[in-house]
């Protein structure tokens, strides 16, 4: 279908008219559905989510909260015709097969979107992502100083980890972008799908998407280094091999993003740990513990009027003290590092969280909400407003039950 995405696998991503994508996409004999809407609404709202399935009206998520675009619910084969229209004959005939599907969509002078296609209880629905196509800057995202920093790091490792819709690709997107502003090289990115598209500036950028310029993940960073690359930006590392990769990118040389499926740092590094088999871990740490320059956790907190969200991070740097415990296996002594090295620009999600309440970006009840500990960030506010310091020696004592996670 014109205005979108060619095929995931054996097409090349062209540049496509979007003349029959504005078109309506579902002609019923109760109504006509026109999909664009839809998507102009998500653009106009910024949404982040457009969800369709049988049962219940099309839904967007904004600032973290679903809400219905109209009172109708689809049916199942209105939710089945969306589905399917919004696809290439070939994407279709996948679906079809497998009963999942993946691939991005472009509307002009609207945005991205990224699009899943699956079958729930035997009907078919999608989830649309909506992909920003101007590259933020780290003012605009009121991120940290040290992202600066860390982004003009000649070698090693620096992790981007979070839940799903956390602003991750965000954030990293606008690291990109600064070293693209500031400094000459060539950048390679490996995603799947491709989010933000950057102009060549004091780099050149390559950005080769999983399926449609490359075959696979292990196929494209088997071949990064004889692209002469200076950043190397994994989009997700899921597997052993990719961890491997990585570290073999920072051990020659390169500077390595990449993005991971964690809550904090602590449970990255936990997770890469895991990765490997007990006979390999001792090499691991020692591989991390000389090459891990940052880890970045990020997770998205509403704002008082629920307008807009607020990112709270927790950072970690690859300094001496934190390479000595990455070697030793010490991992859950690092929360204590974060804590006790503002001074160096690190910190964790909870002292994040005082800062946002403090700033009063965000509520009381969301501060708590978001912490690792909620007694901590507690008595950092009952202090913060002349409680006695004493409390903080009386651990969980008149904290309610349902007030802990």
């Amino acid at each position: 279908m014109a205005g979108q995405r060619a095929a995931r696998r054996g097409r090349p991503r062209d540049v496509p008219s979007t003349d029959r994508f504005l078109e309506p996409f579902v002609n019923t004999t109760a109504t006509t559905i026109d999909f664009t809407s839809f998507l102009k609404l998500m653009a106009h709202q910024r949404a982040s989510d457009l969800f369709i399935t049988a049962g219940m009206p099309p839904a967007m998520k904004v600032n973290g909260k679903i809400s219905p675009i109209t009172q109708t619910p689809l049916t199942p084969q209105q939710s089945r015709d969306l589905v399917l229209n919004v696809m290439t004959p070939a994407q279709r005939e996948e679906f079809e097969k497998t009963h999942e599907c993946n691939f991005a969509i472009g509307l002009s002078g609207v945005g991205r979107f990224r699009v899943s296609c699956f079958y729930q209880r035997n009907q078919v629905g999608m989830v649309l992502r909506r992909i920003e196509t101007r590259i933020p800057t780290v003012e605009e995202l009121s991120l940290p100083p040290i992202i600066k920093t860390l982004a003009m790091t000649k070698r090693g490792i620096i992790l981007f980890v979070g839940a799903t819709g956390t602003g991750k690709s965000t954030s990293l997107a606008a690291m990109i972008g600064y070293r693209n502003q500031n400094s000459t090289g060539h950048i390679i990115t490996i995603e799947d799908p491709i989010e933000f598209v950057h102009k060549h500036e004091g780099c050149i950028i390559t950005q080769r998407e999983v399926g449609i310029d490359t075959d696979s993940w292990e196929a494209a960073l088997k071949n990064t280094l004889r692209q002469a690359p200076d950043v190397i930006m994994i989009g997700e590392v899921r597997t052993r091999e990719g961890m491997d990769h990585a570290i073999a990118f920072a051990e020659t040389g390169h500077l390595v993003l990449c993005t991971l499926h964690a809550n904090n740092a602590n449970q990255a590094m936990d997770r890469i740990v895991n990765f490997f088999p007990e006979d390999r871990r001792n090499q691991l740490l020692m591989d991390l513990s000389l090459n891990l320059k940052g880890v970045v956790a990020q997770q998205l907190v509403p704002s008082p009027d629920g307008r807009s969200r607020k990112v709270a991070m927790e950072i970690l740097l690859g300094t001496p003290l934190v390479q000595d415990y990455i070697r030793d296996g010490e991992i859950h002594k690092l929360k204590e590092v974060m804590k006790d090295s503002v001074q160096l620009g690190m910190k964790t999600f909870d002292q994040s969280l005082f800062e946002l309440y403090q700033a009063g970006e965000i509520s009381y009840e969301d501060a708590l909400r978001y912490a690792d500990s909620q007694n901590e960030v507690r008595l950092r506010i009952k202090l913060s407003q002349g409680g006695d310091a004493r409390t903080l020696s009386q651990g969980l004592d008149g904290v309610e039950i349902s007030e802990i996670r």
